[in-house]
């Protein structure tokens, strides 16, 4: 058996958003991130229980995880040389940590880490695995990302679901640029959409949204692409989202307005704090802003195109 690399950062747990941010440069999946900060909280919020396993209860408060996993055929030094370069940039402390890890255990072991997570009003992201949890009256969207970006637990994410609840209206079409997958367009057809399409340059991606689709019990109303931004897309939609990074988006905004009906709204996230004014310069010269919020560095716009 062939043994993958894990790499295991450690961090300071304030610092730990910045450093996943950092290490999903290195590799877009298989990461998973350990933070206990908030951890009776969150199962309060999530399970409405009280009890909570011993070994978790005594885990340090004050260091989180990175968790990143490498093939076997990739070179680690490479990864550790740029991390490390990155982290010191950023004046994160943090020691790094060479383990090896049968690929099974990998495709496993982060999804202990992943719980259910309430976003919006109206929506619970519930990992496909997990049972403990009370919806209450919000819609469950079960989601297995397996290998690719989307779980509803980045804020990027969840800016934008909470942009779709206010935005969404019944009946209408979706488009979703970057679909990973498919978190987004899923949870639209759970809102009331009528059609979503997906679309992805990733093959895993468009397999595992398809996947998440049937899950969720919406593949008749979910079409999955393999493709660059919108060269396979056809049609015009009410809602067009892009949860990409800040260079895509810009690319993306200049031709976008031709798949959006003429009161669409186009909705943008994956933008670093840093980017946003420059994103904001870039888009406005074709859509008007009517709405952005900020979380903890990530901003996301909803935008109207101009008239």
């Amino acid at each position: 058996m062939e043994l993958w690399t894990e790499i295991k950062i450690s961090v300071n747990a304030s610092d730990i958003d910045k450093a996943s941010d950092i290490a999903n440069v290195v590799v877009p999946y298989g990461i998973y991130i350990e933070d206990y900060r908030s951890l009776e909280q969150e199962v309060e919020e999530i399970a409405h229980i009280d009890l909570i396993d011993e070994d978790l209860l005594k885990k340090d408060r004050n260091k989180a995880f990175v968790h990143i996993y490498l093939e076997p055929d990739v070179q680690p030094s490479e990864a550790v040389a740029f991390l490390s370069e990155r982290y010191n940039a950023e004046g994160i402390e943090h020691s790094i940590e060479l383990l090896d890890c049968a690929e099974e255990d990998w495709r496993n072991n982060w999804k202990k880490y992943f719980n259910p997570i309430p976003v919006g009003e109206k929506l619970l992201i519930r990992p496909s695995w997990r049972d403990d949890y009370d919806a209450g009256k919000r819609k469950v969207l079960s989601i297995d990302p397996g290998l690719a970006f989307g779980t509803g637990g980045h804020e990027t994410t969840r800016l934008c679901l909470e942009m779709c609840e206010k935005y969404l209206k019944e009946g209408d079409s979706v488009l979703d640029v970057g679909c990973g997958s498919g978190i987004l367009g899923i949870a639209t057809l759970l809102l009331g959409a009528k059609n979503a399409v997906g679309v992805d340059i990733d093959a895993t991606a468009v397999r595992t949204a398809k996947e998440n689709a049937e899950i969720n019990g919406v593949d008749d109303r979910f079409t999955a692409i393999c493709g660059n931004f919108t060269e396979k897309v056809e049609g015009k939609y009410d809602i067009v989202l892009a949860n990409i990074v800040a260079d895509a988006i810009m690319f993306l905004s200049e031709g976008i307005k031709d798949f959006m009906k003429d009161d669409a709204v186009y909705v943008m996230s994956g933008i670093i704090d840093t980017r946003a004014e420059e994103v904001k310069a870039s888009v406005s010269r074709y859509f008007d802003i009517i709405e952005e919020h900020l979380e903890n560095g990530w901003v996301c716009f909803a935008a109207k195109a101009k008239v």
